[in-house]
């Protein structure tokens, strides 16, 4: 009885659903601001929304690939997927791509030189030379470049961080970018999307550090004292994360004696990390990027990390 009167509702429920109307029109206005993996499962969703992902070029004109499929990723997909925009792609972010090579970038920008927006961080198949030529193709276009983000491209020099720099000035509308500049502070930087890079007012993501004097992402620092230096134009902590540690919760610099470490493993300062709840058994807290590792604790207040859970399994 209890099994039929199941099988009704599922084929009610097939029914109500074969009849549903087509999605809602704001649906086709996202599908262009969707990174790659969800803009392929909406073409999943239905015949209209596969129709409007696979036949339309709007959708493609801003090519964002995150992880899952960054760890896929290879020239011959990329080359696939970019063909779709008809030479019109505007944006494209390739975030860890560690198989995409010169080779295959270059192919994808002789194709499409209106590009605007090229970011590639951590893509370590790629050379400095690589990008260089990538960024020379695209200075020739009338607007330029006006974001580049290349943070994780090995052996970047000095040299060739000029060359970028070189190119990047065919921008004509640089000038305006860089009006909008703001500090960079590392805890804001951690969680800043790629695509959204140039709401800081830079064009390049990375600089000479100041101490080490390498090509790497250089970070601003929120303590007072920090800013004045900043202010008469003194260095101070304005250096790159190898050089200074700094709080995973605030981005202040964090010295020697004030330095506290999660249960991730990321930094904290002493006040963060007393601001923060801790685990029951290591009194370690979780910053807020890896909150995930807290298990509530069962029969008791409060919490215990995924680490500790993992070590009671182990004695059990």
């Amino acid at each position: 009885m209890e099994i039929a009167k199941s099988m009704e509702l599922a084929t009610l429920s097939h029914k109500q659903s074969s009849f549903a109307g087509p999605p809602n029109e704001a649906l086709f206005l996202v599908l262009a601001y969707l990174p790659l993996f969800e803009l392929l499962s909406m073409s999943e969703v239905c015949r209209s929304l596969r129709d409007a992902v696979e036949k339309d070029v709007l959708p493609w004109l801003n090519i964002i690939v995150e992880r899952p499929l960054s760890l896929r990723l290879s020239d011959e997909i990329l080359m696939k997927i970019a063909s779709k925009a008809n030479g019109r792609l505007r944006t494209l972010v390739l975030m860890y791509c560690a198989k995409i090579t010169d080779d295959g970038l270059q192919r994808v920008i002789d194709q499409n030189p209106l590009i605007s927006k090229l970011h590639i961080p951590g893509c370590t198949g790629l050379t400095p030379d690589g990008v260089i030529r990538a960024l020379q193709k695209l200075s020739d276009c009338q607007d330029g470049l006006k974001s580049l983000w290349i943070n994780g491209i090995a052996n970047m020099k000095k040299e060739h961080l000029e060359r970028l720099q070189f190119y990047l000035q065919t921008n004509q509308k640089l000038p305006q970018i860089q009006q909008k500049r703001q500090p960079l502070l590392y805890h804001n930087y951690r969680r800043l999307r790629a695509y959204r890079w140039e709401e800081l007012g830079r064009v390049i993501d990375v600089e000479l550090c100041p101490k080490c004097n390498e090509v790497r992402v250089v970070f601003d620092c929120p303590r007072e004292e920090c800013k004045r230096k900043r202010e008469n134009s003194m260095t101070g902590c304005r250096m790159c994360m190898f050089c200074i540690p700094r709080c995973e919760e605030c981005g202040k610099c964090v010295e020697n004696g004030d330095l506290e470490e999660a249960v991730c493993a990321d930094t904290l300062c002493l006040d963060c990390w007393i601001q923060l709840s801790k685990c029951n058994f290591c009194n370690k807290p979780c910053c807020t990027q890896h909150a995930n590792m807290q298990i509530a604790s069962t029969g008791s207040i409060g919490w215990i990390c995924s680490v500790c859970h993992d070590k009671s399994d182990d004695f059990e």
